[in-house]
């Protein structure tokens, strides 16, 4: 399969493609699935995320938060300043992949972030995703530059770096509110002169196509 398919692409955002998984945008019918991982994975994931405000909702137990949140990513996917795709394997959902803080002008750039259920961890999953994520960047977005930033003791992601070949830039200190702590991260990059230079070979790997 091809990464992305335009012509598969709707009023609700495109459809992109992997060796093994689909991204898409998540929708209200989505709620029951984001719920149930969400909950499940509460002590995997919150040591890695930025705190909930005190007086807001949580989505994985407040259907019409979830809902408000789909509608949100909706509006930044037209308005063209976030991506947000939920990672589906064999149609179960498992985790997120998105494209943040997309700046155009002549900086051309977006961040990513990504988390997936534990169950489903161990399997590439995230890296197929990444690479994805960055072929529509380049390719359909026309991005020039992708940073993904990773607290240093988070082995895992530094491993889905190292898997896909993404260069290390550096340690930018007390980077990112985490958990309520100001966490330096380590800041990865990846260019669109190294996306072109790599792309068969990154495309061949994750994706199984050309």
């Amino acid at each position: 399969m091809t990464a992305v398919h335009p012509s598969r692409s709707s009023d609700l955002g495109p459809r992109l493609y992997g060796r093994r998984i689909v991204l898409r945008p998540q929708v209200a019918g989505d709620f029951a699935a984001w719920s149930e991982v969400r909950v499940r994975n509460e002590d995997w994931l919150i040591k890695w995320e930025p705190q909930r405000l005190a007086f807001q909702l949580d989505s994985a137990l407040d259907r019409n938060m979830f809902v408000a949140r789909c509608t949100a990513r909706e509006r930044e996917r037209q308005a063209g300043t976030q991506y947000s795709f939920g990672i589906f394997v064999d149609g179960i959902f498992c985790g997120e992949v998105n494209l943040n803080n997309v700046v155009r002008g002549a900086l051309q750039t977006a961040t990513i972030g990504y988390w997936i259920d534990q169950a489903y961890a161990g399997n590439d999953y995230i890296a197929e995703s990444v690479v994805v994520a960055a072929h529509y960047a380049f390719e359909h977005l026309h991005l020039h530059r992708l940073e993904i930033c990773i607290i240093p003791r988070n082995t895992n992601s530094h491993r889905v770096m190292e898997k896909i070949g993404i260069r290390a830039e550096g340690t930018a200190l007390r980077f990112l509110e985490i958990n309520g702590v100001w966490e330096d991260h380590v800041r990865y990059g990846l260019t669109a002169e190294e996306w072109n230079s790599r792309r068969a070979d990154l495309v061949t790997t994750w994706l199984g196509s050309h």
